[in-house]
C-alpha cells in the first residue's frame, strides 16, 4: 500500500494502490501519515530524514479519494490529519507528480512543500461535481499556489489544468520525473536544516510572532551558523547538522 525507501538524507513514500490509481483510503492515509513522521524522527541531528519525496506508482500520482472506500468522520479526520502533518513537519518534501493529482491527489500534492511534475500532471478539485467539499485550508493554498484565477475555475466550474498550465502559474515549480525530484531533495538535503524548518513554519504560517522571533533567535544562535563562517573562512562547502 505505501513503499518507504531511503537514500542517504532522503525518504521515498511511493502510494503502492496501483490498481486503484492510488487513491486514498483510510489506511492509506494513516500509513503516509506514519511514515512520514518516522522518516523524521527526532530530527537531523540525531539521525532522521532532511527531506521527504512522495510519489506514486504506475503511471497516476493519487486518483483522489477511494470513492468506493467508506466516508464520514473517521476518514476525513485521517485524511485532514495527514494532510496538516505533512505541512507542521520540520523537513521540506517534495511531490514527485507522476500523472494525475485529483481531488484528494491535488491536495496531497499542495500539502508538500515543492512540486516536480511530469507531463503526464494535471490536477483539479471537483468536489462541485460529486457534491462534495474540501477544507478551507485546501481552497486558499491552492488559490495562494496557483492564483486565484485558475483556482476558482478548478473550484467554481470544475476544470482540470494540466501540468504545463500549472507550472506557469507556479503550482508546479519544476517540470520533471522522479528521479529530478531525487536529485532535488538531496541538494535540498545539503542546507541549514534549523533555517528550513524556521522558514517552512512562516511560509505556512504556523506560529503566532512570539514563536517565530523565538525560532528566528533560534537559527541565529546556532552551530550551523559558526559553522558557515568557519566553512567560509576555510573555502570548503559547510556540513550542516542541524544543531
Amino acid at each position: 500500500m505505501l513503499g518507504v525507501s531511503r537514500d542517504g538524507d532522503v525518504v521515498v513514500l511511493e502510494l503502492q494502490r496501483e490498481e486503484r490509481r492510488n487513491a486514498l483510503n483510510l489506511d492509506l492515509c494513516r500509513a503516509i501519515d506514519e511514515a512520514a513522521r518516522d522518516a523524521v524522527g527526532d530530527g537531523p541531528a540525531n539521525g532522521g530524514a532532511r527531506a521527504i519525496v512522495i510519489t506514486g506508482q504506475g503511471t497516476a500520482f493519487c486518483s483522489g479519494a477511494d470513492l468506493g472506500g467508506v466516508y464520514g468522520d473517521e476518514f476525513l479526520e485521517a485524511l485532514y490529519g495527514m494532510l496538516h502533518g505533512l505541512t507542521r513537519l520540520p523537513v521540506p518534501i517534495v511531490a514527485a507528480v507522476n500523472g494525475p493529482a485529483i481531488g484528494a491527489g491535488t491536495q496531497l500534492a499542495i500539502a508538500c512543500d515543492l512540486r516536480v511534475a511530469d507531463e503526464r500532471a494535471k490536477f483539479g478539485v471537483p468536489t462541485a461535481r460529486n457534491g462534495m467539499a474540501v477544507d478551507a485550508w485546501t481552497i486558499r493554498t491552492l488559490a495562494a499556489l496557483s492564483g486565484t484565477g485558475p483556482a476558482r475555475r478548478m473550484m467554481l466550474a470544475g476544470e482540470l489544468i494540466d501540468r504545463d498550465e500549472a507550472l506557469g502559474h507556479g503550482l508546479v515549480d519544476k517540470p520533471g520525473t522522479l528521479d529530478d525530484a531525487l536529485a532535488w531533495a538531496h541538494e535540498i538535503a545539503t542546507l541549514a536544516p534549523l533555517t528550513l524548518a524556521y522558514n517552512k513554519r512562516v511560509l505556512n504560517g504556523l506560529d503566532d510572532d512570539a514563536t517565530i522571533e523565538q525560532g528566528f533567535r533560534d537559527v541565529w544562535a546556532s552551530e550551523d551558523v559558526r559553522e558557515a563562517a568557519t566553512a567560509r573562512t576555510e573555502k570548503r562547502t559547510p556540513v550542516f547538522r542541524g544543531r
